[in-house]
């Protein structure tokens, strides 16, 4: 199972997920927030995330850290945790980590936010750069806590486990004006979390499956994949499809 997603923020402006939802994408990450004060909750993450459940998408979460001490990202997770309240993900509650300078100081402020939240009753994970994760994420942080793996390529060669690649900031997706984040979904994570009764459900009785990652045209979606400026995909076409005519 790999699912075709997006991430999004207030950046991303007006969105017609009906047209988004058409084009083959299921699976939205919509930005709540980012440091620790209330007032700096996504200003279209209500609007967000009411759209994307009107429209039958599964839906998760990233909260942008700025936390550079173990009590500013516990007051992150703080307020997260009180943006999100009474919501339900079926993708992780994800600490989006790219400011900090050293590997004890990001173990430490990934632990405490991701720890806090965890504690809440969501299943949490981390948003880092393939760059950032060599540089400065430990081995405990990893094994603790699913990647979403940030690497802009059109094949990753990051060797560790991810459960999500963020593979272009530079998509086109119907619905969406401008560029847009786009992602794949490799673990079944709706099945995984309500399985656990985490992020806001009832614990059921269903069985997930994972999927090893592959390169991006293993997929039904209709997109434009644009790297350095350069379309390098523009296809639309059913999983295991072996036609890559479109492929520019």
């Amino acid at each position: 199972m790999t699912k075709q997603a997006i991430d999004i923020s207030k950046h991303d402006g007006t969105i017609d997920f009906g047209k988004v939802k058409e084009s083959g994408i299921d699976t939205v990450i919509i930005r709540a927030g980012y440091g620790k004060l209330i007032s700096q909750k996504d200003i279209r993450f209500e609007e967000y995330y009411r759209l994307a459940r009107q429209y039958g998408f599964n839906i998760g979460v990233y909260w942008y850290s700025y936390a550079v001490t173990k009590s500013d990202a516990l007051k992150e997770a703080q307020t997260c945790l009180n943006v999100i309240r009474g919501k339900q993900f079926e993708l992780p509650v994800f600490f989006d980590i790219e400011e900090t300078c050293c590997k004890e100081q990001a173990k430490d402020l990934v632990e405490t936010f991701c720890s806090t939240v965890e504690k809440a009753g969501y299943y949490v994970g981390i948003y880092a750069s393939k760059c950032f994760v060599l540089e400065n994420l430990s081995n405990d942080n990893l094994r603790k806590y699913d990647l979403w793996l940030a690497h802009y390529t059109t094949k990753t060669d990051y060797k560790g486990n991810y459960g999500i690649w963020q593979y272009s900031s530079t998509g086109h997706v119907n619905g969406i004006k401008g560029d847009v984040d786009l992602d794949i979904v490799y673990k079944d994570y709706p099945t995984i979390i309500k399985q656990l009764g985490l992020n806001g459900f009832e614990k059921q009785d269903v069985k997930p499956v994972i999927s090893e990652p592959s390169e991006i045209d293993d997929m039904l979606f209709d997109i434009e994949l644009l790297i350095n400026g350069k379309q390098v995909y523009h296809v639309k076409y059913n999983t295991g499809d072996d036609d890559d005519s479109n492929i520019v």
